[in-house]
């Protein structure tokens, strides 16, 4: 770490010294190899890495860390539902222990963990990381960073006081293809850009509509509410399907556009947004969803628009290819998608922009070991601008009302209703920590 950790971090010296001098119990007895002492550099550093939510992307995220080198472990995983848990230690590799928790607290208070990975649902994703933050350890966050814009705010503020990593999981930003296209953009061989497209287009069914019932045996679930409201279980506010209840989760805009919307930005190279025009609703779900299938949404800058365009109930292709990017130029078209990136000038025939891929959990790694928050390709700094993109075209779509955004304050200065959406209540014990 440099000199200058003491000074930022009200933990770092308790933990440093704990992690130097704790033999007795859990991972430190373990014997993983030498841990990241002040400097960091030495090459046989290893990082004792904890990923938070083992569902999906939780399963991903102990997969891509426990594969990417020597130089990093999983060695704890955390859910609040035990068949979570086991199904998370199925995919890591079996040569050494693995901590089971069910309360996040207990790996943040283990000083012998140096990094986390956070893959819970959207309303626990900042009060997690900035908590981990003030324990002293770096922080990869899925996207979006935080369920709403003063959180976000909050997330990046602790992040800059405390000089830590934070990771964004917008992943793009590691492809070598993609910078590369982004850079054809810079370099101006696309003319003049005036409009980026953010295509979010799939078929996602419907989920029915699921009765109030008991959580599942063994699972803790006051602790996966959390800050959320009391509300009775049932099937579909559960696994994955919690995506589209507004109280967890931020619809397919924060769940899987926020990818092309994260792209389209970077390659228009633009902040926030003045001005913010949404619509959007339910043409294809008649069921338990909240958050709608259909959603167009105008972002206004000064000299270009970026539009976010979302239809739930039509598979792929329609544009040529899958959900991606389409920025348009005075000297033809770029396409950014899963099937790679492809330029066509007018007049052309398209051409691939290629690149090496990349680990974006080895690009975090990377900036931990050298204690370098400069060296992330998707710090929480970018992160959370994207992120608050498609808070804007949520609430924007909530109010049903075109909105003027201050951008120094991170409010709309016409519009209670929605300054309402930037924030939230959040219950008693489950409250974000002050910086």
């Amino acid at each position: 770490m440099n000199n200058t950790q003491s000074e930022r971090s009200p933990y770092s010296i308790w933990s440093r010294r704990r992690m130097l001098t704790t033999l007795g119990t859990g991972i430190a007895m373990t014997g993983f190899g030498p841990l990241i002492l002040p400097g960091g550099a030495s090459p046989n550093a290893q990082i004792r890495h904890a990923v938070i939510g083992s569902g999906r992307q939780g399963r991903s995220h102990c997969k891509q860390f426990s594969g990417i080198g020597p130089d990093c472990r999983v060695v704890a995983i955390c859910d609040v539902d035990p068949d979570q848990r086991r199904l998370a230690l199925e995919v890591l590799p079996r040569d050494f222990p693995v901590e089971e928790q069910e309360d996040y607290r207990r790996i943040l208070d283990n000083p012998a963990i140096h990094t986390i990975s956070i893959a819970t649902p959207d309303h626990w994703h900042t009060k997690i990381a900035v908590e981990a933050i003030l324990a002293g350890k770096h922080v990869y966050v899925e996207k979006p960073c935080c369920h709403n814009i003063f959180e976000g705010n909050l997330l990046v503020r602790a992040a800059n006081k405390y000089g830590k990593c934070v990771q964004h999981g917008t992943q793009n930003r590691s492809s070598e293809s993609v910078r590369n296209a982004i850079q054809f953009l810079r370099d101006g061989k696309l003319g003049k850009v005036r409009m980026a497209k953010a295509i979010n287009h799939q078929l996602r069914e419907p989920i029915g509509r699921a009765p109030e019932s008991d959580p599942p045996p063994g699972v803790n679930y006051d602790l996966w509410l959390g800050p959320a409201p009391k509300v009775a279980f049932t099937r579909n506010r559960w696994h994955y399907n919690w995506h589209w209840f507004w109280d967890y989760g931020t619809g397919d805009m924060g769940n899987d556009g926020i990818h092309q919307v994260d792209i389209a930005r970077w390659g228009l190279g633009v902040g926030l947004p003045d001005t913010v025009t949404a619509a959007g609703g339910q043409l294809f779900y008649n069921d338990d969803h909240e958050t709608p299938d259909t959603q167009v949404v105008t972002l206004e800058y000064e000299h270009c628009y970026l539009l976010y365009e979302m239809r739930l109930w039509t598979d792929y292709p329609l544009e040529g290819h899958d959900n991606g990017v389409v920025f348009y130029g005075d000297l033809g078209k770029l396409d950014i998608g899963r099937k790679g990136c492809f330029v066509t000038l007018i007049d052309k025939q398209p051409e691939q922009i290629s690149g090496q891929d990349a680990s974006h959990a080895r690009n975090f790694i990377d900036a931990v070991i050298a204690d370098d928050p400069s060296k992330l390709t998707a710090p929480i700094s970018e992160g959370y601008i994207s992120a608050i993109l498609c808070h804007l075209g949520n609430i924007g779509t909530r109010v049903k009302q075109r909105l003027l955004f201050d951008k120094e304050r991170l409010q709309f200065p016409q519009s209670d209703d929605a300054n309402r959406l930037c924030s939230r209540d959040y219950r008693d014990g489950y409250q974000l920590p002050a910086l």
